[in-house]
């Protein structure tokens, strides 16, 4: 049952996505990207990795929008600490997605196929904090796809997730978060 509904989920933020475009064939989505998130500490490393990012980019003017919801996260040291993710930091319910819409900066040609570094510039929302960021990709792309990856840090005083002192030892103030999905063209 969670499945259907995190998957239903997803249509409904890419739908959502999609309606805030000019359709053209210019368009490449996702609704399968892959997100991990690593927070070092101390006393304890807590991964989790969701594959529910969805996401739309239209070439033509490099705009982009892409939302993950924060319930899809797995893969914690144990079900209490998904539990308190969901509760106690995020409060998903209240705060269900996070989102990233900007543009890219560097002019390419994405029509033509290769290797790319880019910085993607726009605005990053979690826990219902919204800040400007500009994060580093590599684009490599085909005729009929464009994979992206990047690396970068999300610093929980920037998004208002406070860290009790009783847990200071075992919750990084800096998470790590790793991205990797494959955009399609819309058709």
């Amino acid at each position: 049952m969670k499945s259907k509904q995190a998957n239903f989920i997803g249509i409904l933020i890419l739908m959502g996505l999609l309606t805030s475009f000019t359709f053209d064939n210019n368009l490449y989505y996702t609704t399968n990207g892959k997100v991990n998130f690593q927070s070092e500490a101390p006393l304890e490393i807590i991964k989790a990795t969701s594959n529910k990012l969805a996401g739309i980019l239209n070439i033509t003017d490099k705009e982009f929008s892409f939302a993950v919801p924060m319930k899809s996260f797995e893969g914690f040291n144990s079900p209490l600490q998904k539990i308190h993710f969901n509760e106690n930091y995020i409060e998903s319910d209240k705060f269900p997605d996070a989102t990233f819409k900007g543009k890219i900066i560097e002019d390419i040609d994405f029509k033509t196929p290769g290797a790319y570094k880019v910085r993607a510039k726009g605005k990053f929302s979690i826990h219902g904090k919204e800040n400007p960021m500009t994060i580093r990709c590599d684009l490599d792309i085909t005729k009929s796809e464009i994979q992206v990856s990047s690396l970068f840090n999300v610093l929980l005083k920037d998004h208002n997730i406070e860290i009790p002192t009783i847990v200071n030892q075992k919750l990084s103030e800096k998470i790590d978060v790793t991205v990797k999905f494959i955009l399609k063209q819309k058709k």
